[in-house]
């Protein structure tokens, strides 16, 4: 079943998948379960999966997660792929997708099937891809045989991403600040400045030594074509401006609309 499962998210790239019973996970948005007809959530079970999306771009000035297209645009083509696939194999249950805005916590499951492990930043770091990697997960009633125990291991807490992360210095996340609407603190423009970002932050996984390790090994980049297309590494306001609506609407930094990060971009491009 679970064999199954993985074979069609692999034919869309995703070659890390692993069941694990929904009793387990923590249970963030029950409510979402229940829109979806899972009444008896006792007897459901959760297939976590993770999505690599860097691309190697050295020269960027937003989070490499902003750099192709949104990846929620990515999940609804797969699970309307995958899905139907998957309904017409077991036509007595019910498959639903979720990628954020879950009804679990999704670092915490991912991590319990075994995944990966949960990191300082609280981010999942995986063996291959540290943690540039995207997380979806579908819940179903159908029944997935379970292991005989499940455990959530934390990284070695060596600190460095504490020490790096600028909320130290400024007293608050830059990723934070990046997508705040309107004017912003002289602090906050400082800060966006010193670290030239202008959406999103990678410090805390560029400087993990799981980044490092996947990097020496080769395996650190994605190979999912929707992640290496239409790639947007370095934003300037000229970039912004001339997109299209339909355009600018797939990408990550959309929801702020592009007052914000015309803004940003401003920042930085106004530097002393």
């Amino acid at each position: 079943m679970v064999e199954f499962i993985r074979k069609e998210l692999s034919d869309h790239g995703i070659k890390d998948a692993a069941a694990v019973p929904l009793s387990l996970c923590k249970l963030l948005r029950p409510y979402k379960l229940e829109r979806c007809g899972f009444k008896e959530t006792s007897s459901l079970s959760v297939v976590m999966f993770t999505i690599p999306y860097l691309t190697d771009n050295k020269k960027k000035n937003i989070s490499a997660y902003a750099i192709p297209r949104d990846y929620h645009l990515f999940c609804s083509q797969l699970f309307d792929a995958v899905i139907p696939r998957l309904k017409e194999r077991f036509p007595h249950n019910s498959f639903v997708g979720f990628a954020d805005n879950s009804p679990i916590d999704e670092v915490h499951a991912a991590a319990l099937a075994g995944l990966g492990v949960i990191g300082e930043n609280s981010l999942l770091i995986t063996k291959e891809h540290s943690s540039y990697v995207f997380l979806g997960e579908i819940i179903t009633d159908l029944d997935i045989p379970q292991k005989d125990n499940y455990v959530v291991e934390n990284c070695e807490g060596c600190g460095r991403c504490a020490s790096a992360c600028p909320k130290g210095e400024c007293g608050e996340c830059l990723s934070a600040i990046t997508q705040k609407k309107g004017e912003l603190t002289e602090r906050e423009i400082s800060t966006i400045k010193k670290h030239g970002s202008a959406w999103g932050c990678d410090i805390c996984s560029e400087v993990c030594p799981h980044t490092k390790r996947a990097k020496e090994d080769g395996t650190l980049f994605t190979d999912i074509p929707f992640f290496t297309t239409l790639l947007t590494p370095n934003l300037s306001r000229e970039t912004i401006g001339n997109m299209s609506d339909d355009d600018f609407s797939s990408r990550a930094y959309s929801w702020r609309k592009r007052e914000t990060i015309l803004r940003n971009l401003s920042i930085l491009e106004n530097q002393n």
